[in-house]
């Protein structure tokens, strides 16, 4: 196969953890090739198809200087057997834009993976609210009022923006309600941005689980991000210890619920946070934590995930075949 992946720059990969390194490396062992661009390298003019200028590598295997470019071409995307979109969040506008010139690409015969209307249909905090009766009571809005109600029916709560990442500008408000007016118009700008408040799960302090689904299906082990000293966040980036564990019942329930569901829309990856048996988020951008299950499981998720692609390629199908 001959890959693309739509990315941050290579310079910034931080190789040891990186899940799109993980895929690279995996798609490179089976002999197939690989090309990476950044969304901001996609165009598109009438006439044309979408094209990007596109860096051609290949892996060394060393920790630093981890590939090697072979050829820097402006090429089609449809010319890749798959286009594979891994850029991070945030999920803003320029990310948007480039969901619309991916599906264009798709227009053209690529395939893109995740699909660019599945990514734009399904925001990471927002796509709960399809699968609530797999939730924490949670409440979506504007207006400062409602959440000071929902604070005091819940009495600890949780509240962050809609766009953050990595545990960027989230809170929690005991029953004191303790600042309670000054997060609201810190996050919400007095009204001008929706924001996301959560009952708060105390079964935080066994991680904030991270639950991959491939093709529809659950890798069998999570990522248990917990917190540490009197942080509240278990966000990897925001120190949080990640410990791989078997799923539990819960999170097979959900993630069996959930999975053929996505597959079927084109999301042939996905990560689910999982606290205390809550979905509280559905990732679908550029799940992460291939690496630290691999390692501390022998569990090889990125194979799973190219077995997945081989098979959407060959078949057609986004979901994994039955065992």
């Amino acid at each position: 196969m001959n890959l693309l992946f739509v990315a941050d720059p290579l310079e910034v990969f931080k190789t040891y953890k990186d899940t799109t390194f993980s895929m690279m490396r995996e798609a490179q062992r089976r002999g197939h090739r690989i090309a990476a661009c950044e969304p901001s390298q996609l165009r598109w003019q009438r006439g044309r198809p979408v094209t990007a200028t596109v860096r051609e590598i290949v892996l060394t295997g060393e920790a630093d200087d981890w590939f090697r470019t072979e050829a820097t071409t402006e090429r089609a995307l449809s010319e890749f057997d798959a286009v594979l979109m891994r850029k991070d969040p945030p999920f803003d506008a320029e990310y948007i834009y480039a969901t619309h010139l991916l599906e264009q690409a798709e227009r053209e015969g690529a395939k893109v993976v995740n699909k660019p209307r599945a990514l734009r249909d399904h925001p990471e905090k927002l796509a709960i609210m399809e699968f609530a009766d797999h939730t924490t009571p949670t409440l979506v809005t504007r207006e400062a009022q409602a959440v000071r109600d929902f604070h005091a029916e819940h009495q600890d709560i949780i509240l962050k923006p809609l766009d953050g990442m990595g545990g960027m500008g989230i809170f929690r408000v005991k029953a004191d309600g303790l600042n309670l007016g000054s997060i609201i118009e810190t996050l919400n700008d007095n009204g001008a941005q929706t924001i996301m408040v959560q009952r708060f799960v105390p079964d935080i302090v066994k991680g904030d689980k991270r639950v991959l689904v491939i093709g529809g299906k659950p890798v069998p082990f999570s990522l248990a991000r917990i917190p540490q000293g009197s942080e509240v966040r278990g966000n990897l980036a925001a120190g949080g210890k990640g410990v791989a564990q078997p799923l539990t019942p819960e999170d097979l329930k959900i993630a069996k619920a959930l999975g053929p569901v996505l597959a079927a829309r084109g999301l042939l990856l996905i990560g689910l946070d999982v606290i205390g048996g809550s979905l509280t988020e559905i990732n679908v951008t550029s799940p992460t934590c291939f690496q630290e299950i691999t390692d501390q499981t022998g569990f090889d998720v990125p194979a799973m995930f190219i077995d997945a692609l081989e098979h959407l390629l060959k078949t057609g199908e986004w979901l994994l075949p039955a065992d």
